[in-house]
This record gives C-alpha cells, sequence and structure tokens, in this order.
C-alpha cells in the first residue's frame, strides 16, 4: 500500500506541472482554466491523503465542496470563452486583454 509521503511527493508533482503550465502558457484561456483545474486536483490529492492517513473525514468533506466550486469555475469560466469566442473570435488572452463596455 503506498505511503502518505508517496501521495504527497504525487500531488506536488501535479500541482508544480500546473503552476508551470500557468507560467509557460499565457496566451491560451482554454489552457489556462484546464492549468486551475489540475491545481485543485492536486490540492484534493492531498486532502484525501491527509484523510486517509488521519482516520478523519474532514479532509474528504472538504473535497467535496473543492469539487464543487471547480465545477461551477468550469461552468462559468467555459461560458465567458464561448461568448468572447463568439465576439472576438479568437481564444487568446493577448486579443482579449480590453473588455470595454
Amino acid at each position: 500500500m503506498p505511503e502518505l509521503h508517496e501521495f504527497l511527493i504525487l500531488g506536488a508533482v501535479l500541482f508544480t506541472l500546473s503552476v508551470t503550465g500557468i507560467f509557460l502558457n499565457r496566451k491560451n484561456l482554454l489552457v489556462l482554466l484546464m492549468c486551475v483545474e489540475l491545481m485543485l486536483l492536486s490540492v484534493n490529492i492531498n486532502f484525501i491523503a491527509f484523510s486517509h492517513f488521519n482516520a478523519d473525514i474532514a479532509g474528504q468533506i472538504f473535497v467535496f465542496f473543492i469539487l464543487t466550486v471547480a465545477a461551477a469555475e468550469s461552468a462559468i469560466g467555459l461560458a465567458i470563452l464561448v461568448v468572447l469566442f463568439r465576439n472576438k473570435n479568437t481564444i487568446n488572452v493577448g486579443d482579449i486583454d480590453s473588455m470595454k463596455g
């Protein structure tokens, strides 16, 4: 059975990949949303690991709240992305920098 430090290393690697993805690719809005989702999921791995190894259910309850917020964030982010693509015909962040009414 995997130990706690292995789950924490996996969470740290996923978190590092997501932060690297955010800093390396600042142009595509869809990739930025996916990196934020990966970041939230890496935090969820840590919550589940600590919850399991400490025999406490509080971490799993936090995961449900985080997943709910992540689902809402994805739905709203993708809706904004579709509206911006219809108006500007691009999803590049550099082309969408002006948000004037």
